[in-house]
């Protein structure tokens, strides 16, 4: 065999939880350390380290990342109260991603992969959509509380000087109810703008974005005035050189405009427009296991992952010594992302062939009709053959070899 691709700078490796972590481990013997020099500042994201650090590994590992400029993370567990008794945890740590996202200020582009013989459910659709997710503020920073009847409920900001504003949110006289109160910050809405304007350049594709300014007419007018300001003073010739266009319309005009097109351009959508429709669209293409995932800060740096989660129930058959047939396409391309990106940034053109020719040949093992038990249900393909993981990875380095 020829050298192995040498590496200047290091890729910052999370690893994960369950399932996932056994198939990440998988990945980097059959497919990766055999062909690279493989350089990575390792990070055990995994619950039990965690809860052993306090959840310090998880921000150590964002910061590592801002250092770094690329990482790639394997799948990990936000536990509930299930899995506090279970790992006998210190208390109820928060989702790794969340952490990570905060501290790299970032957005997540969710893309599915195409494979003949996993047809999407609209017909039309014969081109990627990538889902850009806002991954800050709205419900998951919101402060929320029961109200009993009689209560009434104001909105009160106090400005820098002690002056107070006040707004009725409701008066409960009639009715127990609830409240809700959620944020955003215009540095955040900011950043999220030029994350979707870069991302769209680099793409070569047009870039949507929608919300519901008719209605909210504060709140959301500000994400739709901020990236007109933004794309006006910023990008507009950037994209007329490039060719491409930014649109934005209501959310529910873009929905049904999605469903007539033919994909192939970037849907911006605040944090739970994006968190549901990343999953429909998962879903509409054919599965979470053959769904990019990376997050992207808008001073350049990259954590590429897979969409999906840890697959517990897979584990736990693994932990009793049964073969399992798990999708290890997610993780497998979390890792060409990283490593392709890690290439281009460092001008290695052999790791960015190497990622290209890895991919194609994990495209190629699956439309030949090798695959896992759950894509091949969803497959129309006429002749199939279910394999378990790592002889779908064998697989996969089998074409590999050739390719390179």
């Amino acid at each position: 065999m020829a050298d192995k691709i040498r590496m200047t700078t290091p890729l910052v490796e999370m690893d994960g939880d369950e399932m996932t972590r056994i198939i990440w481990q998988m990945i980097k013997d059959i497919l990766l350390t055999p062909y690279i020099d493989l350089k990575t500042e390792y990070y055990d994201l995994g619950l039990v380290h965690r809860n052993e650090t306090d959840d310090q590994v998880t921000i150590d590992s964002a910061e590592a990342t801002k250092k770094y400029g690329v990482a790639v993370k394997c799948a990990t567990i936000t536990p509930n109260a299930q899995r506090m008794t279970e790992y006998n945890l210190k208390e109820m740590w928060k989702s790794p991603n969340g952490t990570i996202r905060a501290i790299l200020d970032g957005t997540v582009f969710r893309k599915p992969i195409l494979v003949k013989g996993i047809n999407p459910y609209i017909p039309t659709w014969t081109k990627p959509i990538t889902i850009a997710r806002h991954a800050y503020g709205d419900i998951y920073k919101n402060t929320e509380m029961k109200v009993e009847i009689g209560s009434k409920a104001e909105l009160v900001v106090t400005d820098k000087d002690g002056n107070e504003t006040r707004k009725l949110i409701h008066d409960f006289k009639n009715s127990d109810g609830v409240i809700q109160g959620v944020h955003n910050l215009d540095d955040s809405i900011s950043s999220f703008a030029r994350a979707c304007f870069n991302y769209a350049l680099d793409a070569k594709e047009d870039l949507w974005f929608a919300s519901k300014d008719t209605i909210s007419k504060t709140y959301d007018h500000r994400f739709k005035d901020i990236f007109a300001e933004i794309y006006e003073n910023e990008y507009k010739a950037k994209f007329e050189a490039a060719g491409i266009e930014y649109f934005y319309t209501l959310i529910d005009d873009v929905i049904a405009r999605v469903i007539r097109s033919e994909g192939g351009f970037i849907w911006a959508c605040k944090n739970y427009d994006g968190d549901v429709m990343s999953d429909m669209l998962a879903t509409a293409y054919g599965s979470l296991g053959l769904m990019t995932s990376v997050l992207v800060s808008p001073s350049g740096v990259y954590e590429y992952e897979a969409a999906h989660g840890t697959v517990t129930r897979h584990y736990y058959n693994h932990l009793k010594g049964e073969k399992t047939s798990t999708n290890p396409i997610a993780t497998l391309f979390a890792w060409t992302g990283a490593l392709r990106k890690r290439g281009e940034l460092d001008n290695i053109s052999e790791l960015c062939k190497f990622a290209d020719a890895l991919e194609k040949a994990s495209i190629q093992t699956m439309e030949d009709g090798i695959m896992d038990k759950n894509l091949s249900i969803l497959s129309t393909l006429p002749e199939k053959r279910v394999v378990d993981t790592e002889t779908f990875l064998v697989e996969i380095n089998e074409r590999l070899k050739k390719l390179i």
